[in-house]
């Protein structure tokens, strides 16, 4: 028997690792090769189903340039980039507005699934698809056989699905309206219309006045178009409301506003008029706050297309913009006439609905027309992985039920996006548009979720209106929820009549402006109602901006999109400095107390990332609103056990008015015996936090985390070659520059309508999902920096064309 010396020894476990390395090394290169198989198509030439040659270059940026000889060719062509750069994206938008994420992704998504199937968008989609006309129906068709021969040109599927072992499922003309669904869900809080349904809560804890107060718009910050201001409602005396003599303990102090827990869904919009006869054009500034992903939500596309003018003579339009993948429209963007941009517009268009039932199963209720019976929907959720979910839905003839109001009766939500109306492809028209006058006309009948719109033209012309074509007209019930819509002429009664719709056009100061806040007051805010409009400091700040000086430039109109002052901010700065002294003499072993007032008194009055102080003072801020706000949000958490604080209720009235009553004792939490007691406890609270956490600047706490969706499945060292490097931002949520570390400009524009050479466009994440891409994450730092890039595309680095079959 031939025994083992240390010599074989060395030599087997030299042998074992050379094995494993080359084993790795294979595994490596086979998924090298894979991945590289799926790479967008770059050169050569491609058979597809156009009727004339279309070429698609892409720059070095990723931006795709597309010539082509009609509109539906230029949609095929588009659909087949979209396809080859980013289809998973596309997909997970259609997967989750239908409620089908768990046929794909496993068990983890079964609960989303059932939350967003509720509202059958599918079906919706697909009733929408069948009214929309005839030329809106092509342009669909030609995108999703784009799409699809997108997909089937790739040598390997998409390497998403490699992870997950599936096929890519084909791409249907309807799925387009169903991004449009996912949009809608992003920008009407996922459908839930739960702003309101807290609300309801607080009101069946509290007298309407109070609810009232809290929920106040903050008058010193509004900034709207017509100048109209809220009511400042006054502090309730005690004869209204006393706080009892105890409040729930356990009720957290979880009402932080930090960058980790995202922002408010937003957007930033403003525009300056013409100023010189030599340089007549106007200038449209635009940058849409969403969450940020790998890659981009939007896709930068400039398209060149012949179109037959009013005389029948074929003209090339060219427009310049960014898409959304999955659909072949230009959302943003500029033709040679006009530029336009959105925001979210926070018009109400979501209702709760008592269900008055008449049976003890619940299965018959009352409406206008008598007694009606529920309608029963068995949808089935197919689950990668795991057996299929079934789910049952009650309908009712204003929506599904979704809630139970505080009396314990069923509550159906009534929400435009639920309506076929509410989707079309009416926003391509904006290509056609000549003149400020015919772009908000467009906007107006276009099917997306209400936003405010923005558009300039070359003339020098300005102006803003409400884009969407579903503006309820409501009965007798008007906003009031839960309504009873059981009695005849209460619920909605049709839509807007776009005659009816606020709009303003060239207004004397030369500059429009819109920022998620109130927009208008008056008759007209009684037609949009509020859907939980933004504080206002953004578009204060804005305005502010604008009125110092006309911007005449990109640069200068970019210059305010950044501005990272902390103006919103500097009244807390000041209180907290004062805070901080008044503990140094009641806590005069705190050591630390010293330090704090100086690192906020050298805050730089910036949500610049290197200010000491600013992370600091936006804390203190947090943690007085968390505690001025506990005792109510502990009375309502007491009978509602889900209850939290609305979202778009912005409370910072309340508590800036609560704070500087001594005589509002009745309205404070009673563990502490002065507003002065409040205030200290919130400062020693802001001290122990900023020990805690050891960040020395803001751009320590707010680092982009630009990441992948699938990146947390795999490791470290490959989530790190899927996601953007962590680098800290400037920026925050209450001025223009909005930044968090997922959450911020999706994209940032400054465009001169017929001028793509001066416009301006920054957008991170990249437009490619394949980490082999040398465009991969491409143009991440530009945004981050704020380097001007141009709207226009650079030169072509790859070009290839789509020919006709023969």
């Amino acid at each position: 028997m031939t025994h083992l010396t240390y010599r074989h020894v060395r030599r087997l476990i030299a042998l074992i690792v050379a094995l494993v390395l080359a084993v790795a090394a294979s595994i490596l290169v086979a998924v090298f090769v894979l991945l590289h198989a799926g790479a967008a198509t770059t050169e050569g030439d491609v058979a597809a189903s156009v009727a004339s040659p279309v070429t698609i270059a892409r720059d070095a940026m990723g931006a795709v340039t597309i010539d082509a000889a009609r509109r539906t060719d230029a949609s095929f062509a588009l659909g087949f980039a979209h396809a080859q750069d980013t289809f998973f994206a596309m997909d997970l938008m259609r997967r989750k507005a239908a409620g089908e994420l768990a046929a794909l992704v496993g068990p983890a998504a079964i609960d989303l699934d059932k939350d967003y199937r509720r509202h059958r968008l599918r079906a919706v989609a697909e009733q929408a698809y069948r009214t929309l006309s005839p030329n809106q129906r092509d342009q669909l068709q030609h995108y999703a056989a784009g799409v699809n021969a997108g997909l089937a040109g790739l040598r390997v599927r998409p390497w998403e699905y490699l992870v997950f072992r599936q096929a890519p499922q084909p791409w249907r003309p309807e799925d387009s309206l169903l991004v449009l669904g996912a949009m809608y869900l992003e920008l009407n809080d996922g459908g839930h219309n739960e702003r309101k349904l807290r609300l309801l809560q607080l009101d069946a804890v509290l007298p309407p006045s109070v609810v009232a107060f809290l929920a106040a718009p903050d008058p010193t910050w509004e900034a709207a178009l017509d100048g109209s201001v809220s009511d400042a409602p006054p502090v309730p005396d005690a004869s209204v409301f006393v706080l009892p003599s105890h409040t729930d303990d356990a009720v957290a102090l979880d009402l932080s506003f930090s960058p980790r827990q995202g922002a408010d869904i937003g957007s930033n919009a403003f525009a300056v008029a013409g100023t010189s006869a030599s340089d007549p054009g106007a200038l449209l500034a635009n940058d849409m706050h969403l969450s940020l992903g790998v890659p981009n939500i939007w896709y930068r596309a400039t398209l060149r297309y012949g179109q037959a003018d009013a005389n029948g003579k074929v003209v090339v339009r060219q427009v310049a913009g960014l898409t959304l993948p999955g659909t072949p429209a230009l959302v943003t963007g500029q033709n040679e006439q006009v530029a336009w941009g959105f925001t979210n517009s926070y018009a109400d268009v979501q209702d709760w609905v008592v269900v008055h039932t008449t049976d003890p199963q619940g299965s018959r209720y009352r409406s206008p027309q008598g007694i009606e019976a529920m309608v029963y929907r068995d949808e089935v959720i197919q689950v990668r992985g795991g057996a299929s979910v079934p789910l049952r839905i009650a309908e009712t003839r204003w929506g599904p039920v979704m809630a139970t109001s505080a009396q314990g009766e069923p509550m159906a939500l009534a929400w435009t996006g639920a309506s076929p109306r509410a989707y079309n492809l009416a926003i391509m028209q904006m290509e056609d548009a000549t003149d400020v006058p015919s772009a908000l006309d467009i906007a107006q009948h276009a099917g997306l979720p209400l936003q405010n719109v923005l558009a300039v033209d070359r003339q020098g012309h300005i102006g803003w209106t409400i884009a969407g074509n579903a503006i309820p007209v409501r009965g007798t019930a008007g906003f009031a929820n839960p309504a009873d819509w059981s009695v005849s002429g209460a619920g909605w009664s049709g839509w807007l009549d776009a005659s009816r719709y606020p709009r303003v056009e060239n207004p004397a100061q030369g500059y429009l402006w819109t920022a998620n806040n109130r927009a208008v007051g008056g008759a007209s805010l009684a037609l949009l109602g509020n859907g939980g409009y933004n504080l206002g400091a953004r578009a204060r700040q804005i305005r502010d901006d604008l009125a110092g000086g006309h911007p005449a430039t990109p640069a200068a109109m970019l210059a305010i999109q950044r501005d990272d002052r902390a103006v919103f901010l500097a009244r807390w700065q000041a209180l907290m400095l004062e805070v901080i002294d008044k503990a140094r003499a009641r806590h005069a072993d705190e050591a630390g107390l010293a330090a704090l007032h100086d690192r906020v008194a050298r805050w730089g009055a910036r949500a610049d990332a290197s200010s000491p102080g600013y992370g600091a003072v936006r804390r203190f801020h947090e943690e007085v609103t968390a505690r001025v706000l506990r005792p109510f949000v502990a009375l309502a958490a007491q009978r509602f056990k889900d209850f939290a604080w609305p979202e778009g209720t912005v409370p910072e009235y309340a508590v800036w008015q609560l704070i500087h009553a001594p005589s509002a004792s009745h309205l404070r939490d009673p563990r502490y015996a002065s507003w002065d007691d409040l205030l200290d406890e919130a400062c020693l609270a802001t001290l122990r936090d900023v020990a805690q956490d050891g960040k020395a600047t803001w751009g320590d706490e707010n680092m982009l985390n630009l990441r992948h969706p699938l990146s947390g499945a795999f490791p470290g060292i490959v989530a790190r070659f899927l996601d953007a490097r962590a680098q800290p931002l400037s920026g925050d949520r209450d001025m223009p520059f909005v930044s968090a570390p997922r959450f911020g400009a999706s994209e940032r524009m400054v465009a001169v309508p017929g001028d793509a050479a001066r416009s301006l466009l920054h957008m991170p994440g990249g437009q490619t999902d394949h980490p082999l891409a040398s465009t991969y994450l491409a143009g991440t730092d530009a945004w981050r920096l704020g380097q001007p890039t141009p709207l226009q595309p650079g030169v072509a680095n790859s070009t290839f064309r789509l020919v006709p079959l023969r």
